[in-house]
């Protein structure tokens, strides 16, 4: 597998593209960027189409949860980097977002604010001071903190390693924009919490107590919140994240806004 992976990571810029964020500050490693917010906007409502599709294909959401247009969006969407993994007709078949905050970001501004946890007596105390003492230790130690979701990936490749390839690529990014303390909402379907535990994710704790697996009734499924330090992957998967986050050097950047970047140098404006 791991050699699989090497060698779809070596060539990556085929399938892989990264939609910027308003005001984002991109990294002078990025050489392919392109400012077309046409462009970003329909690949934005395609992610959002493919995501709406899985989820409700999976159970997790009903039609009335998504847009006229069979759109699943969140708030998350319009703040977000986006890793997009195209299929070849160039059709986005698997996706994830990735959100920086500041590290004097509080709970209540973060996505777990929503987490049913945060309701339960017994355990909203225990999470909060688990999420603080996270971004306390990012600010510590000079980081961002950041939140990782909306993990989608189309029926047909499923038996691939796109999916696993964004997961990864949730490190690269992290490490090339300076790194991250990152918390991610996994569901355990598909086992995808599973793997990001393989992958290097652990449950949030404190004080002797972990935060335990949930039930969402908004997802109709068990979710579970894991942290992630982008410095300290599993060992076995070190190699891979820094040869991808290499990669992302060539791989094609979407931005809506010329403003975006400090480097127009390399930059190239849609016709």
């Amino acid at each position: 597998m791991l050699k699989l992976l090497e060698r779809n990571i070596a060539t990556i810029e085929r399938r892989l593209v990264l939609l910027a964020p308003p005001q984002a500050t991109l990294p002078e490693s990025f050489t392919n960027i392109t400012v077309d917010s046409t462009r970003h906007a329909q690949l934005l409502r395609d992610m959002q189409r493919m995501r709406g599709r899985i989820y409700m294909e999976d159970g997790a959401l009903e039609r009335h949860q998504l847009s006229p247009e069979g759109l699943h969006q969140t708030p998350e969407d319009d703040k977000s980097w986006h890793l997009l993994m195209l299929n070849n007709d160039g059709e986005v078949s698997a996706c994830e977002w990735y959100l920086e905050h500041s590290t004097n970001v509080s709970l209540e501004q973060l996505r777990a604010w929503h987490c049913p946890l945060v309701k339960m007596r017994e355990w909203s105390h225990t999470l909060r001071l688990a999420v603080e003492s996270e971004i306390q230790r990012a600010r510590r130690d000079r980081l961002r903190y950041a939140e990782v979701g909306g993990w989608a990936v189309s029926k047909d490749c499923r038996c691939s390693s796109a999916g696993l390839l964004l997961a990864l690529g949730g490190y690269s990014l992290a490490r090339a924009l300076g790194g991250s303390l990152m918390m991610v909402t996994a569901t355990v379907r598909h086992s995808s919490s599973t793997i990001l535990r393989r992958l290097g994710g652990s449950a949030f704790e404190f004080g002797g107590r972990t935060v335990p697996a949930y039930f969402d009734p908004k997802y109709n499924c068990e979710m579970e919140l894991l942290r992630f330090d982008s410095r300290r992957p599993n060992e076995r998967y070190i190699h891979l994240i820094e040869l991808l986050r290499s990669r992302l050097s060539n791989v094609s950047v979407l931005t809506s806004s010329v403003g975006q970047f400090g480097h127009a140098a390399h930059a190239t404006a849609a016709a």
